[in-house]
């Protein structure tokens, strides 16, 4: 089991491709560790190092009548087993100050949704549980101005944030990825990520839930590379057609190994 240094000197090497990924949200206990040791195989063969992620509440979804997830108590419990079982670090997302430090208590990275990514209150929460934080840019900031976001949380005490691009809101229901974000973003001293399959997303496309366009989402990812992302993440399930989250926007799981593969000779190439 990895302690938060030896995490985060994983993901603030500069030689070695990390890999954020799992299913959108927890649908159940048997998806996520069917997810999980199918990625832990493929990064291990890689040389990647992997963070298993998966969201207990997903709170801003487009319709109130879609599913969140099994809420923070079950959720924790999901976490912590594959957290135990496989030996990986994982991540989750937060949306309140009581869920930061409930979910502090079980989980390596804390993440900041990029709808709530100027919210102080949270920030400073998340930081003042000691955790990894992982800040992600919301689809209405420029690059520049997640140097403020990234300021709040160094005034709060954090030195361990990762700052996640996940495109901004080109228009009505589509988003852009601009890839002068990745080094504008890295000027701010800390390790970048690269979100694809959220940067594919059509949020709001399919008029009661959000619409994607997962074919682009390894182009993206490569570009985001060659640009300079230290690490990637991206949400996976074996049959994104029947996820009950992001779906659309979803790699299958079987393409993973093959995705990855190519995405990590581009890595290698640009270093």
């Amino acid at each position: 089991m990895f302690n938060s240094a030896a995490i985060w000197n994983h993901l603030n090497s500069p030689n070695r491709l990390f890999l954020i990924a799992g299913p959108c949200v927890i649908e159940n206990e048997k998806l996520c560790r069917q997810v999980a040791a199918s990625l832990v195989k493929t990064c291990r063969q890689l040389g990647v190092f992997y963070v298993f992620k998966a969201s207990f509440d997903k709170a801003n979804r487009t319709s109130g009548k879609a599913f969140r997830g099994p809420g923070i108590t079950d959720g924790l419990k999901t976490l912590a087993g594959i957290r135990e079982e496989f030996g990986v670090p994982v991540l989750t997302d937060v949306h309140t100050e009581s869920q930061a430090y409930e979910a502090g208590e079980v989980v390596d990275i804390l993440q900041i949704p990029a709808f709530l990514c100027r919210q102080t209150d949270l920030i400073e929460a998340a930081v003042a549980t000691g955790k990894i934080v992982n800040l992600k840019k919301g689809q209405f900031l420029s690059p520049a101005e997640m140097g403020r976001v990234a300021e709040k949380a160094r005034r709060a005490g954090a030195t361990k944030l990762l700052l996640t691009e996940r495109g901004t809101t080109f228009g009505y229901n589509n988003l852009v990825a601009d890839m002068r974000s990745i080094p504008i973003m890295k000027s701010h001293g800390f390790p970048i990520v690269f979100d694809a399959t959220h940067s594919v997303q059509l949020p709001g496309g399919g008029g009661d839930k959000s619409a994607g366009q997962r074919e682009f989402a390894p182009v993206l990812a490569g570009a985001a590379l060659a640009a300079g992302a230290n690490g990637l993440f991206i949400e996976t399930h074996p049959r994104p057609d029947k996820a009950l989250s992001d779906g659309p926007n979803m790699i299958p799981l079987a393409e993973m190994p093959k995705v990855l593969g190519k995405l990590l000779k581009v890595f290698k190439a640009v270093r």
